[in-house]
């Protein structure tokens, strides 16, 4: 009976320490957060910059809703093509250093379907081992044939290349920032290794958007490679603070996927106050490069006091600080600890990352104060005292 399947697969999700339960979070999105009603440090949200919650972004949101209404009605080949998807695709491009941008719902509809388009049956994918599930999809969508190299491994991406036909389409898809290692690829030699052998590039630029790279445009610009990159994609809901994705790029790029990505095509599209949001959360990266400054500060220092403290941050070079643990119970148990000590740093086990590797994902905001700062040391001290007598 399939009610037998669903009991047996949760039981086992519980034996190996992966169950997962959603945890219900009050008021506003900032540095402190009221979780399953009680006041704790955020030591896991993707608000980077504390856009979330800025009186710009409610303000524009307001506006918007005034001005166009509430929902956008269709998808955007049909009547859902609104003034504001188009200012903030304009916004998007100049904020890139592109041609042009497509705005899309989500940053998962946008890789499965990018990649599913580029690339196609009797194609070649190279694919990073670390890539975000999104990636990941999109690539088994496309049917082509994929290559999924080691973490950053240059010598695999050409062996790959080296194997392929000459003729096969070969597309190399990578994030630049990982969003679960903290650390950045490699992307000028993968550029070079990419025009050196005929293939095309896709970066994925979730979470390097609004953080890195001039006025935050990310590591493609930060790199200087704006024009030898294909295709851009990034997420407006994570240092921006709003909702939604894009692709940045060539004019061309972004008239094929109207034509024919399927997860553009048939959805309806983002709504007035979310497009208004995220126009206003791009004006603000640009006009108040202190909030990367005061996120860097922070990194900063919470990685020196964490490694201080004798915990080790891998590779990260980013706000994205990953305490690896290695066994999901304990991860748990650890992040349990910190929690009954107010400091919310959500533990992180597979398939979202590989088995033994299940780690604390600790992420930095511009918002933290050093008392917010001080605080999450002593905790982590503190708990790690207690496993050493345990």
């Amino acid at each position: 009976m399939p009610i037998n399947y669903i009991q047996e697969e949760l039981e086992r999700l519980k034996r190996e320490g992966l169950y997962r339960k959603l945890r219900r979070v009050e008021g506003e999105q900032g540095p402190t957060l009221i979780l399953d009603g009680r006041e704790v440090l955020n030591l896991s949200s993707n608000n980077y910059l504390g856009l979330a919650n800025h009186p710009a972004l409610r303000e524009a949101a307001k506006e918007a809703m005034d001005r166009y209404g509430c929902g956008s009605g269709a998808s955007r080949l049909i009547s859902g093509n609104m003034t504001l998807h188009l200012e903030l695709e304009e916004k998007v491009a100049a904020l890139k250093g592109t041609e042009a941008a497509l705005v899309f719902n989500s940053g998962y509809q946008a890789n499965i379907g990018i990649i599913s388009l580029l690339a196609g049956e009797g194609d070649l994918i190279l694919s990073d081992a670390l890539n975000h599930a999104s990636i990941i999809d999109g690539c088994r969508l496309s049917r082509a044939k994929i290559a999924v190299y080691p973490h950053c491994d240059l010598e695999q991406i050409e062996a790959g290349l080296k194997k392929a036909p000459a003729k096969t389409r070969k597309l190399i898809v990578t994030e630049t920032l990982f969003s679960m290692d903290g650390d950045e690829a490699p992307l000028v030699e993968i550029v070079d290794l990419a025009e050196r052998y005929g293939a095309m590039v896709m970066v994925d630029e979730a979470h390097a958007t609004g953080v890195t790279g001039p006025n935050g445009a990310g590591v493609v610009a930060k790199l200087g490679l704006v024009d030898r990159v294909l295709v851009q994609m990034g997420t407006l809901g994570k240092a921006l603070g709003a909702f939604g994705a894009y692709v940045a790029g060539s004019r061309e790029l972004r008239e094929l996927l109207i034509n024919r990505c399927r997860s553009f095509i048939f959805t309806t599209s983002l709504p007035p106050a979310v497009l208004a949001m995220a126009i206003a959360a791009i004006d603000l990266s640009v006009k108040e490069p202190q909030r990367r400054l005061a996120l860097w500060h922070n990194c900063r220092a919470l990685r020196e006091g964490l490694k201080s403290l004798g915990f080790s941050l891998g590779q990260s070079q980013s706000q994205i600080l990953p305490l690896i643990i290695g066994d999901a119970e304990k991860c748990m148990d650890f992040s349990e600890r910190l929690l009954g000590k107010g400091v919310f740093a959500q533990g992180i086990r597979p398939p979202t990352v590989p088995p033994g590797t299940s780690r604390l994902r600790i992420t930095v905001m511009a918002t933290h104060t050093h008392e917010h700062l001080h605080h999450a040391l002593k905790a982590f001290e503190e708990v790690k005292n207690e496993n050493c007598k345990m």
